[in-house]
């Protein structure tokens, strides 16, 4: 290509520069600027050279882009106009995977060039195919005389008037936009979500299989029953399994034929396409010559006689005359008739009963739209299996309920009938409407053609099926109406018989059509199960994904021949009709929630160009098929259901995630909303309180999550109800920092997936942790749904000397969420907490309830012991008693009020005496202040700061010494001891008052630069280690400690001292959750 060899590209040194323009011929230099024309914006172009300050460079950018030079930084990543609509307007859409073998690379070429097929041939057509079929020619006389014209009529017409709105849905959704092979699962999926998708999507492919198994029943029962009745493989044993044998010949039949089909559609695809016309003008003749039939019966019906013994019709396979004796020249003879209900030939043998009592006749079995029979069509004649097709008003003489032997030739019906079983079976006859926009790849104008097409295709098989309907009902005797299989006619097939010229035509015509449409669903169905596999949303579907070289979808082929074995083994065209019904109607119904959905939501992208529809329409179409589901079939209709909601939760669970700007998820966005709307207006009662967290998460540098354990806490605590933020800060500025900030989100996500926690992401950039974490206390959730209580995990390095400001940033968080009025959960020691595999077989949580913040501290173990690690704990609570305090009152009192808020825990109340501050009290003060002291001269410079540094250390490391010289000499007296380990720290918290006074000054006098101490500091830390010794003596082996978290210092000079107060509560315990609450109430003793 030359175009790019003339331009310069991003990067390219100033050597590499094109020679100057006026170096080039005159024709090349018209031919080299018409080049860089053509390849302007396509990512190769001259708009990304560095070279500005050469002069043949400037010349060239003044020829190639002077009019967009304010945008020429951009065209790498955003094209001209001109090369997008280029390639739009070169956009081709073939067949989704499909290739057929027989075609080369040129004639693929020229199939795209060509201009596609118009509406008459790409859409009526191929609709009016599939919607005409065997039904029409095999059944729809038998409806007609069991139900009535009338009720025929509204059978009929819910079935045209539920596929015409479902067209109109179709054809607004069809005309928003391209839509490529797939056709209605294509449709459904990129409107409602790939859950509904590949549900409805399975449903229609079921659907379109089980229609190929209905199609082949119905060749092989035109085969066997009106061809070639003595091609039959399997013969009746006894009298009466006759439909037994049926059943059993289709089924061998039927299998074979599906084998033979099967073969044609993997060998060749195009020969099947071809013959789709000659299948078309079978139905368009068959249908004809029925119009034909109809006209000539009105002046010259055919003579057609169906005997009758009194009322009831007899069958005329076996015998051809119909009277009891007939005349020969011999003189009166018995008839085959006669044999057939009396036990000899002979006048005198003994006969049936109501053979003897009733007289034969003989009557027109089509006498002619001008007949009147119409009168006698007009009502039902619903029967139950096994009963005699009778005459109405034909005298009948009455005799006894006889045991009704086999072998006598009457007319019987099949099956029970009623009016919802012949919805079920009628209903597959209008199916069909999707062929249209299957084929829309091959349209020239899809968005002028599916919708005109299709309805007027609906338009015309209405028409052909109401008048069908009427004109039956106008022509025929209702005795050969309800005569299924045609045996009053010999065997003959009953809307043959008629058809103009010649009752083959229809014979003939339906075998041809319904074997075609066998071949057209084997086609189409393992296609649509290759594009529903190759979207990847059922993972176990991707096998069928595959096929031959050429794109031949091969297993998904098998697939389709097995479940349509399934389908002639049932054999019965009565019974699969009824299963294909449920899956189209499903398929039809979610089309109509498709269109309605997408006209409610008025998404900015639903601009469909077909204008007439109305989601009332939708609405009612969607109302008309979910009813036409139950009145078919109520326990298929659930099945079906079933089957549907099992594929929706498989992909929802384990499915691949798709963003394809579907409905569902708009609906979601506007019930999220509105939602959002509605907790607006207050905060949540206190019944409704619940942990709604911010999790505050430390990152590496590498943008990995540093306490991981903490999202498998939230999880525990959560159980997936309410609100969960993960939220993290990464110090620098925005624009430098966005790519580690979106590594980090990712990593942050998958952490989350792994520990299953379920909630949001939200990642800071600023340009100090401070304050990133200060924006997303404040700012983190929408609306209503707001964080109240902010989890974080404790600054494990906040001693240490190269990250001096950790515990500043800590101590400030705990400020904001105080003022923010939200509730703090501290995790120290986060790394020892449990995850989600692991279970605590026993031990106990304990609560130290020391202050009341709101009820937070019995809420979380409450709320803990939901997840199944800390199931099995029990829960401990313990308060702490005052001089002035009556423990055992305190102690009824915290059970009753336990008891009330439906909590289960033992009680204790530990007792703290007042006793002297310890000399270790006043050493872990001095030791705090020195660090403080220390921590305060880091902002120094650093000769200055490891100068200060060292002086402290050697202060420490004096006075060290000499307490450990002191330890060594001789024992003091019994109020002072200078030894301070663990044993004599408990014995000195219970010495006696009255020594106190004595003891300070002794102290004071052994340590001068104690009494140099802030009391306020010492009384703090009193309490710090008193309550620690109190807390380790009976919460040690605890599996967690929930402790009330004090707050910091008002004055923030001692903001230091604090992380040192709550060190020392916290120390020797594994597991700590320090909580602060908000202040207000979260749990109730009220229902």
């Amino acid at each position: 290509m030359r175009g790019p060899s003339l331009l310069s590209t991003a990067g390219a040194p100033p050597a590499c520069a094109p020679p100057p323009i006026a170096a080039l011929g005159g024709s090349s230099q018209l031919q080299a600027l018409k080049e860089r024309e053509q390849t302007a914006g396509d990512g190769h172009s001259r708009e990304n050279s560095p070279i500005v300050n050469n002069g043949d460079m400037e010349r060239e950018s003044f020829f190639e882009g002077k009019n967009m030079a304010l945008f020429e930084e951009e065209m790498d990543s955003n094209p001209m106009v001109s090369s997008l609509l280029n390639k739009l307007a070169n956009y081709t859409n073939l067949s989704q995977g499909v290739v057929e073998h027989e075609e080369d690379e040129e004639s693929r070429r020229r199939e795209v060039k060509s201009p596609g097929m118009g509406t008459f041939i790409g859409v009526y057509l191929p609709c009016l195919q599939n919607i005409l079929g065997v039904i029409l020619f095999l059944r729809l006389t038998w409806i007609v005389g069991v139900a009535g014209v009338l009720e025929s009529f509204l059978i009929v017409f819910m079935c045209c008037t539920c596929t015409m709105l479902t067209a109109i849905s179709m054809s607004a959704i069809a005309t928003n936009g391209v839509v490529p092979a797939g056709g209605s699962y294509y449709m459904i999926s990129r409107s409602l979500g790939p859950e509904f998708g590949g549900a409805v999507g399975l449903c229609f492919y079921l659907g379109t299989t089980f229609a190929g198994a209905m199609y082949i029943l119905g060749t092989i029962e035109i085969f066997l029953t009106y061809i070639s009745p003595g091609a039959a493989i399997i013969h009746p044993k006894s009298e009466g399994d006759e439909a037994m044998a049926l059943l059993n010949n289709m089924r061998v039949y039927g299998t074979c034929t599906l084998a033979l089909m099967a073969m044609v559609v993997f060998v060749g695809v195009k020969y099947v396409n071809k013959l789709a016309l000659v299948f078309l003008a079978c139905v368009v003749l068959s249908i004809l010559a029925i119009y034909a039939g109809v006209i000539k019966s009105a002046f010259d019906p055919p003579d057609i006689p169906v005997c009758l013994l009194g009322n009831r019709t007899l069958s005329r396979r076996s015998f051809d005359i119909c009277a009891k004796v007939h005349t020969t020249n011999n003189g009166t003879g018995t008839t085959t008739l006669w044999g057939l209900f009396c036990n000899g030939s002979s006048p005198s043998a003994t006969c049936d009963e109501y053979f003897a009592q009733n007289n034969l006749t003989e009557i027109q079995g089509i006498p002619g739209v001008a007949s009147g029979v119409l009168l006698d069509n007009l009502w039902s004649a619903y029967a139950d299996k096994g009963v005699f097709v009778e005459k109405k008003g034909t005298p009948s003489a009455p005799v006894s309920e006889e045991s009704r032997p086999g072998g006598l030739p009457y007319v019987l019906t099949d099956i029970v009938t009623y009016f919802t079983m012949l919805v079920g079976i009628y209903f597959p006859s209008v199916t069909g409407i999707m062929a249209g926009s299957n084929r829309s790849g091959d349209l020239r104008d899809a968005q002028k053609s599916i919708p005109t097409g299709t309805i007027l295709a609906i338009v015309t098989t209405s028409f052909i099926y109401l008048s069908c309907i009427v004109l039956f009902g106008a022509c025929i005797e209702g005795v050969i109406l309800r005569d299924k299989f045609g045996e009053a006619l010999q065997g003959n097939l009953v809307i043959g018989m008629l058809a103009w010229p010649s009752p083959w035509v229809i014979v003939i015509g339906s075998f041809f059509s319904t074997c075609g449409a066998g071949l057209q669903s084997l086609t189409g169905a393992p296609r649509l199960l290759q594009a529903i596999a190759r979207d990847g949303i059922i993972p176990f579907l991707q096998v069928f994904g595959h096929g031959k070289a050429n794109g031949e979808p091969t297993w998904a082929l098998l697939l389709t021949a097995f479940i349509c074995e399934t389908g002639i083994l049932i054999a019965s065209l009565d019974s699969v009709a009824p299963i294909l019904s449920m899956f189209f109607l499903m398929c039809y119904m979610f089309v109509n929630l498709a269109c309605a959905v997408q006209t409610l939501l008025r998404t900015p992208n639903w601009r469909p160009r077909f204008r007439y529809y109305h989601w009332t329409l939708s609405f009612l179409g969607m109302s008309l098929c979910l009813a036409l589901m139950f009145i078919c079939s109520w326990y298929y209709a659930l099945f079906a259901m079933l089957i549907a909601g099992c594929i929706y939760k498989y992909i929802e669970y384990r499915g691949a995630e798709k963003e394809w700007g579907d409905g569902i998820r708009g609906l979601s966005l506007n019930a999220a909303r509105y939602a959002l709307l509605r907790v607006e207006h207050g905060p949540p009662h206190t019944k409704n309180w619940r942990p709604q967290v911010l999790v505050m998460l430390n990152l590496d540098s590498e943008q990995c999550v540093k306490h991981p354990r903490l999202l498998s806490f939230t999880t525990q605590l959560k159980a997936g109800k309410g609100l969960t933020i993960v939220g993290s800060v990464l110090e620098g500025t925005y624009l430098d920092k966005h790519t580690e900030a979106q590594q980090a989100e990712e990593n942050i996500r998958s952490l989350m997936s792994a520990e299953k926690t379920k909630g949001f992401c939200q990642l800071v950039v600023s340009s100090n942790l401070r304050d990133g974490m200060s924006h997303l206390i404040q700012s983190a959730g929408l609306g209503g749904m707001k964080h109240n209580t902010v989890l974080m995990a404790w600054p494990e390095s906040w001693k240490e000397e190269d990250n001096p400001f950790s515990w500043k940033n800590f101590v400030d968080t705990v400020r904001d969420t105080t003022a923010a009025q939200q509730a703090l959960l501290v995790a120290k020691n986060v790394d020892l907490f449990p995850q989600n595999q692991e279970r605590f077989s026993d031990g106990h949580i304990d609560v130290w309830w020391i202050v009341h913040d709101g009820g937070l501290l019995m809420l979380l173990p409450f709320l803990l012991r939901q997840h199944k690690v800390w199931r099995k704990c029990r829960m401990r609570i313990f308060t702490v008693a005052q001089v002035d305090d009556n423990s055992i009152q305190m102690k009824k009192d915290l059970q009753t009020f336990l008891y009330h808020l439906r909590i289960s825990a033992e009680v204790e109340v530990v007792e703290m005496v007042e006793n002297d501050i310890s000399a270790f009290t006043y050493e872990k003060t001095l030791v705090m202040e020195q660090r403080s002291q220390m921590l305060k001269q880091m902002q120094l410079s650093k000769t200055e700061r490891e100068r200060e540094a060292q002086l402290i250390h050697d202060r420490n490391t004096a006075s060290h010494s000499a307490v450990a010289a002191r330890a060594q000499a001789p024992p003091t007296p019994d109020k002072v001891q200078m030894t301070w380990t663990k044993e004599k720290l408990i014995a000195e918290k219970y010495k006696n008052k009255d020594n106190s006074v004595s003891g300070f000054k002794d102290l004071f006098s052994l340590k001068p630069e104690w009494g140099n101490l802030n009391q306020s500091n010492v009384r703090r830390m009193h309490t710090a280690v008193k309550l620690n010794g109190v807390v380790l003596n009976k919460s040690q082996d605890a599996q967690l400690v929930l402790l009330n978290m004090p707050g910091p210092p008002r004055n923030r000079q001692g903001d230091e001292n604090y992380m040192e107060f709550l060190e020392v509560l916290t120390e020797g315990l594994n597991r700590v959750l320090l909580v602060r609450g908000s202040g207000r109430e979260v749990i109730t003793i009220y229902s």
